[in-house]
């Protein structure tokens, strides 16, 4: 099956710069930890750009009145950040993403019929991929155009398996590498971020 989702990889140049800080071995854990943060700042902000509702309104300036914009909080945006690697990229975005509620890990048991829905995902492979969590949305009534799926970096297969499922769903991500299936790694990849980011949970 072809794939058909959208799938958005953004040329913007911060996003290559903190890929390829991610992707060198002898990169410090530390830089490691503040370039996945910055891969989630960055891939927020591309996403947001055509997302966030927002509303016109007028102000009075010095020099008479002019149009303002502001994000509408009529509609509510709820956060869903895998742990640890969805958790970091949340940490980078969070400044940009106005008045987020948080869920940590897992899915939410109610979500509002207005709330639009940011998953930060793992990194996207055949046998590890957010599926689960657009089924439970689904179960939810929450459909693919209201929500946005970031991931670090993914793979086709990976792309591919939720495509089947969720031809309609939006994804920002960094890259998409090839994946070696005899050993679950995608190449070049970016290592295993497990090992290497400052989030932890024990």
């Amino acid at each position: 099956m072809a794939m058909s989702l959208k799938v958005i990889v953004p040329p913007h140049p911060l996003i290559k710069h903190w890929l390829s800080i991610l992707r060198d071995k002898n990169t410090p854990n530390i830089l490691y930890s503040t370039a996945y943060e910055q891969i989630g700042r960055w891939l927020t902000y591309e996403a947001l750009r055509d997302w966030l509702p927002f509303k016109k309104e007028f102000v009075e300036t010095d020099n008479g009145k002019a149009d303002a914009f502001y994000i509408d909080n009529n509609y509510p945006i709820r956060v869903i950040a895998q742990i640890p690697e969805g958790l970091t990229l949340w940490y980078g975005s969070k400044e940009v993403i106005p008045n987020a509620t948080l869920s940590l890990g897992k899915t939410p048991s109610i979500i509002s019929k207005n709330e639009g829905i940011i998953i930060y995902s793992e990194q996207i492979m055949n046998n590890k991929n957010p599926l689960e969590t657009l089924k439970d949305l689904e179960m939810l009534g929450v459909e693919s155009k209201r929500i946005l799926l970031i991931s670090s970096i993914c793979s086709n297969k990976g792309l591919n398996k939720i495509a089947k499922e969720y031809p309609n769903q939006v994804i920002y991500t960094s890259c998409i590498d090839n994946e070696d299936d005899s050993r679950n790694i995608l190449i070049p990849g970016i290592g295993n971020p497990i090992f290497r980011l400052s989030t932890m949970f024990k």
